[in-house]
């Protein structure tokens, strides 16, 4: 096998089965290849037609979906998401085969019952963010696909589906109102998730679109229309799409965590000592407790000082709702509504509560992505490294359990990034010699801020200076990886046969890294 070398050190082969060729991670911005979008198919829709559909069975029978199609969903119900479980069940019943799953991001709990798909062959190749729970651990020690999965972020699935690399047969949508025509918009209804900025690409692209709704009203729909009529092939209503009331688990909670906000504390002195904290600034908290405990602090001292930032972009939490109404900010950019109270806002507040895909948040092929014009954005990690690279995909034990969502993104455009991470997790030290994963490269994060103290990357030396005038004791990043090690010893490493269970894609479609199979 021939193999080759990126530019994180990672040995990668030239071709892998189930994926292709590999075209190794050079840096931030490497030259767009040459490649043009690809053209929607051509539709006709004549008049006296009707798009409803009695089940979700008879409109999967209308797309006329075959084995070995892809499928796709997007995960703002997150926790609280019912549709790819109806979909899946019906897909089974008609004994369709060898599907690969497109999807934005994948979920615990509803989404834990999708296992038995997986396992049966009705799934058998898979394109995510990131995978939770039951899921991760499966294929992390059984590999049961019979393709690596392959992770991409938030901006490198919009480039991906943009540019006929990730090619969707039937995208199944989820909608919290929706018209006989296919009319849709997330922030109305009694299940209302918010924005839909993930499936705006899927519902361009895709051969078919099946809108699923449990509000279906009067044509033509009032208010905001997320994605419209003319991209729409299908329309069926069910009992309920989800709950949004479990939008607000797991990472986008917010922290009571003593600890938490001791560190979120600290972050807030690193960003207002970097001088970036000024009038008209902009800011991405990202989720984690730590992370969005940040925003608490940083709003008094913008109250203080009478700072009134720019935007706030990304996932959108209550708290940046708050900070919005409260004035702090002029507009929020919403890819993603994090909870019920943003869900709300975006009819409550439409003037500066702005939906945008992801393709507008973060691709980075396109004439310009909000990612780039950030300042400064946070991002949380399982593990980071002597060389600041960061792990947000697998634990140290080596079990697929996270995401690669927007941090890739947008730590590569924005002006400074913090990674905020405990120096401890279990026993375990958070600051490594190699992660496990390389999710977000080093080259793209400037600060680690944990419990133990600050360390900058030596490519920031301006940032430095900055912290070090402002009295900020600092740590090179090998001394504090040395003291924790003093506290927790070194752990024993994670043991992996040889075979590929998952590719991690940087945003441009390059390969960042590669995730084997645990040793049983």
């Amino acid at each position: 096998m021939n193999k080759l070398t990126n530019a994180c050190g990672r040995i990668l082969p030239t071709e892998i089965s189930g994926y292709g060729r590999v075209t190794p991670y050079t840096t931030l911005f490497s030259d767009a290849p040459a490649l043009t979008r690809t053209m929607p198919a051509k539709s006709i829709f004549r008049p006296g037609i009707s798009k409803l559909r009695a089940s979700i069975q008879e409109a999967i029978q209308s797309s006329n979906l075959q084995d070995g199609m892809t499928i796709s969903f997007h995960h703002h119900l997150r926790g609280g998401d019912f549709v790819p479980a109806l979909v899946m069940q019906e897909i089974a019943k008609l004994g369709i085969k060898n599907l690969r799953l497109a999807v934005s991001s994948f979920f615990t709990d509803k989404n834990e019952t999708l296992l038995t798909y997986f396992k049966d062959g009705t799934i058998s190749a898979l394109e995510t963010s990131g995978i939770r729970g039951m899921i991760g651990k499966e294929v992390s020690k059984h590999g049961f696909l019979s393709n690596p999965i392959i992770f991409r972020t938030h901006g490198g699935r919009a480039r991906a589906i943009e540019y006929g690399q990730s090619n969707i047969d039937v995208a199944f949508i989820s909608a919290p109102i929706c018209d006989e025509m296919g009319n849709m918009s997330g922030r109305f209804g009694k299940n209302a998730f918010g924005a839909m900025g993930y499936p705006v690409a899927d519902a361009h692209y895709a051969k078919t679109v099946i809108a699923i709704t449990d509000n279906l009203v009067p044509y033509p729909l009032s208010g905001f229309i997320s994605i419209n009529q003319t991209l729409v092939d299908y329309v069926v209503v069910v009992d309920a799409i989800g709950d949004p009331n479990l939008i607000a688990t797991g990472a986008t909670a917010m922290t009571k965590n003593p600890n938490d906000l001791v560190l979120a504390r600290r972050v807030t002195e690193v960003l207002i000592a970097s001088g970036l904290v000024k009038e008209g600034f902009s800011f991405q908290a990202g989720a984690g407790g730590a992370s969005l405990a940040v925003l608490s602090y940083l709003g008094e001292y913008m109250k203080e000082h009478g700072i009134t930032g720019s935007f706030a972009s990304g996932g959108i939490t209550s708290q940046l709702v708050d900070a919005l109404e409260a004035g702090l900010f002029k507009t929020l950019l919403d890819t993603q509504s994090f909870d019920a109270v943003a869900a709300r806002s975006l009819a409550k507040n439409p003037a500066n509560h702005l939906e945008m895909s992801a393709s507008m948040y973060a691709n980075p092929h396109n004439k310009g992505c909000v990612a780039h014009q950030l300042d400064m954005m946070m991002l949380g990690a399982t593990e980071i490294d002597v060389n600041f690279n960061i792990n947000s995909l697998t634990d140290s034990l080596g079990y697929i359990m996270g995401a690669l969502g927007g941090a890739p993104d947008t730590a590569a455009g924005a002006k400074m990034t913090v990674a905020i991470a405990p120096s401890i997790r279990k026993r375990i030290p958070i600051i490594v010699e190699s992660v496990t994963t390389i999710c977000t490269p080093g080259e793209s994060v400037d600060v680690v801020v944990t419990d133990r103290g600050v360390a900058v990357n030596p490519r920031r030396q301006d940032l430095k200076e900055k912290f070090l005038e402002a009295g900020i004791a600092l740590k090179e990043i090998h001394q504090l990886k040395a003291e924790i090690e003093q506290l927790t010893g070194k752990p024993d490493r994670p043991q992996f046969s040889d075979r590929i269970v998952g590719i991690v894609e940087y945003r441009d479609g390059s390969v960042l890294d590669l995730i084997y199979q645990l040793k049983s």
